[in-house]
């Protein structure tokens, strides 16, 4: 093992001096720092010369609880269900897409809402894709259930892959089930009695119309080769000012939600509900090329990214991105990437929780907590990421930073002024490890870790500069250099709520400290 270099030079400087591997561990375990350590929130560490990486503030905005519109046009049921399965008749031509998009179509640019309700034993919709037009929200009351139609054909773009069918060409075939085309506009539920909430359902466990497969099958059938095609749930591009909120999502194909190219996106109290296993690429909450997103109170399990950051090369950046009291059950992580390539800064991540297995005891696939992953194929800056309080219970590779997360490609990706500050992981899973990993020694993982107690802390790294202060955990392997810096705050007191309706009004850290 290559012991660590501890440097009392600035970040990029020469070290003039090495240390054996003990003794560094016994001054930073012990919370060696050069000055007494008192900052709030928003400021940041200091180095042994001064220099210091700025802090994410996250969303600018100033984001509140959503409310439900007032009503341009109730929608009654006609249909009744408990397992989401309905005749061949209905399945071929999906019997409430009309009267809906009509209602949709009507209340385009009122402010209000259309929303979709239960009448007397009927609680169910069965429809095919749906536009969301500028300034309305579509509403799925509580009680009432929205089915997602089973037709590939229905989704099918003009002149694109065949949908429901598995190519060799990446770019989607399919249409969303719902798309958001217009400003101003958004998806909601309401709250029953006991919390619970409406529910849009994408059936992506059910064999598809015309075939004998699911849309998850599909899935896993591309995963040894092949691009399946796959509707997103809930998709936008290029619209502003949009609110997803206490609705719960199921099953769907792929992404659950994916909100691209925009600025000012808040998703509030949502609850994804599909499993870690056999659900291939079903990520939950995907901002891509946003600026100016609030990810707030969100209850999230599903079979690949709980939270995946993501930019463009050609299209916007992605920046100015607050994650702060979601929780994640049996996914891969709260990530970043890969797709890194218009650049990714100012992303606050905090007060979050991680469980590496779902409510059904489904582990997760690829079992991360904390990761930042990119490539050479994508390349892009990503920077100024703060980790406040997050805690991991189950989890496999705690910490996971790669910028070889797919080979080829000659576009380096830069990874910098990232900043941990207490991170506690428990009960890990067998075999834990956390992953630090710089491009190369020109490009190195410039990163903070402060208050940092894993239960397992073994690591491995190379191409790193890390500032520690107070963690178990110490990079160590070729190219690494440690400084010792001024940290503040402490180690959070974890504990895990059960995956379920999101709370009424956010806030399980409260009193947590």
């Amino acid at each position: 093992m290559v012991a660590p270099q501890v440097k009392r030079l600035g970040r990029g400087a020469r070290p003039t001096a090495v240390l054996g591997l003990a003794l560094v561990a016994m001054a930073l375990l012990a919370g060696w720092q050069l000055a007494p350590a008192a900052r709030a929130h928003g400021q940041s560490a200091t180095s042994g010369d001064g220099s210091s990486p700025p802090l994410a503030s996250g969303d600018p905005r100033r984001v509140g609880r959503p409310a439900v519109p007032f009503p341009c046009r109730w929608v009654p049921a006609q249909l009744s269900s408990s397992t989401g399965q309905f005749s061949p008749a209905d399945e071929a031509s999906p019997p409430d897409t009309a009267r809906i998009q009509a209602a949709l179509d009507a209340c385009a640019g009122t402010g209000r809402s259309v929303t979709l309700a239960a009448s007397g034993n009927d609680n169910s919709f069965l429809s095919a894709p749906l536009n969301v037009h500028s300034r309305e929200t579509l509403v799925v009351a509580d009680g009432a259930t929205l089915y997602a139609s089973l037709d590939p054909t229905a989704y099918q773009i003009p002149g694109g892959n065949q949908c429901g069918t598995i190519t060799a060409d990446a770019t989607d075939g399919c249409r969303p089930f719902i798309a958001i085309d217009g400003n101003h506009a958004g998806v909601m539920g309401t709250r029953g009695a006991k919390g619970s909430l409406g529910v849009i359902d994408g059936r992506g466990e059910m064999t598809m119309l015309g075939g004998s497969e699911s849309w998850w099958q599909l899935a896993e059938d591309a995963h040894s080769g092949g691009n399946q095609n796959n509707p997103r749930l809930i998709q936008s591009s290029g619209a502003d000012d949009l609110t997803i909120s206490q609705v719960e999502l199921h099953d769907s194909p792929m992404y659950h939600i994916l909100i691209t190219n925009g600025y000012g996106l808040t998703v509030w109290g949502v609850m994804v509900d599909t499993p870690a296993a056999r659900a291939r690429n079903t990520d939950g909450i995907d901002p891509q090329d946003e600026s100016d997103v609030t990810l707030y109170d969100d209850m999230v399990q599903d079979g690949d990214d709980c939270v995946a950051i993501k930019s463009i090369a050609g299209l916007a950046p992605s920046s100015n991105i607050t994650v702060r009291d979601v929780h994640c059950y049996g996914t891969h992580g709260i990530s970043i990437g890969s797709q890194t390539g218009a650049g990714i800064s100012n992303i606050l991540v905090r007060d979050d929780t991680l469980s590496g297995t779902d409510s059904l005891g489904n582990v997760s696939t690829d079992d991360n907590g904390i990761r930042i992953k990119s490539d050479a194929l994508y390349g892009g800056v990503t920077q100024q990421v703060t980790y406040h309080d997050v805690c991991m219970t189950g989890i496999k590779h705690p910490l996971y930073f790669n910028p070889h997360y797919a080979s080829g490609g000659n576009i380096i990706p830069t990874v910098r002024d990232i900043v941990l500050n207490g991170v506690v992981a428990v009960s890990s899973a067998h075999g834990a490890t956390s992953d630090f990993e710089g491009y190369d020694a020109d490009h190195p993982l410039q990163i903070d870790l402060e208050h940092i107690q894993l239960d397992n802390p073994a690591q491995t790294s190379d191409y790193v500069e890390a500032g520690v202060y107070n963690s178990n955990v110490i990079p160590s392997g070729p190219g690494v250099s440690v400084t010792p810096i001024q940290g503040y705050g402490s180690v959070p007191r974890c504990r895990f709520p059960s995956f379920g309706y999101p709370t009424q009004n956010g806030g399980w850290w409260q009193g947590w400290h």
